[in-house]
């Protein structure tokens, strides 16, 4: 409770001293791109600065390795929106090195899920229904894989206007070095 009394807080003090000012935008992207990357928090300054993005430059879309899991899921629809009502043209996928989900093990985050309360009848519910935890919460055995992976669902979809251009990239997550997959 601490952590949330210090932020709420810091909070109060942000708003009264109007330190928001600087960061004041619109919705619409300046750069017309959206970023698909990775929540890692190694990326959360480096990244904007490594590509030289200031706020609202660009709609930056986080997820566990920057996947697109499912073509009609929330990240997809997320870059959907950016693309046809925020005016984005342009769709970075960007990847990072020595990535959390790199040769993650869906068992090993199901056995701590139950370590931690998870009730072994909840898994069974979820697997009558329908629902491949093993694929789900599978990682990628490199980082490019889960990059290729994520372009490739993003250039193929059915929603996707064809002057739409989609790139693929890793960022080093310690020099910020770009590079093209």
């Amino acid at each position: 409770m601490k952590k949330i009394n210090d932020l709420l807080r810091f909070n109060k003090d942000f708003v009264r001293r109007k330190a928001y000012a600087p960061f004041v935008t619109n919705r619409f992207p300046d750069k017309r791109m959206v970023i698909l990357t990775c929540m890692d928090t190694r990326l959360v300054e480096l990244l904007p600065k490594a590509l030289n993005l200031r706020n609202g430059d660009a709609k930056i879309i986080k997820n566990a390795g920057a996947i697109v899991s499912h073509p009609f899921g929330s990240v997809m629809r997320s870059i959907l929106v950016a693309i046809y009502n925020l005016k984005a043209d342009s769709i970075l996928v960007i990847g990072h090195h020595d990535c959390g989900m790199t040769g993650l093990s869906s068992r090993a985050v199901v056995k701590k899920a139950i370590q931690r309360g998870v009730n072994k009848k909840t898994l069974s519910t979820l697997a009558t229904s329908g629902v491949d935890l093993e694929e789900w919460l599978a990682g990628f055995t490199h980082p490019r894989d889960g990059v290729k992976q994520s372009v490739t669902i993003i250039k193929n979809h059915p929603l996707l206007p064809p002057k739409v251009k989609v790139f693929g990239f890793l960022i080093h997550s310690k020099t910020g070095k770009l590079q093209k997959v």
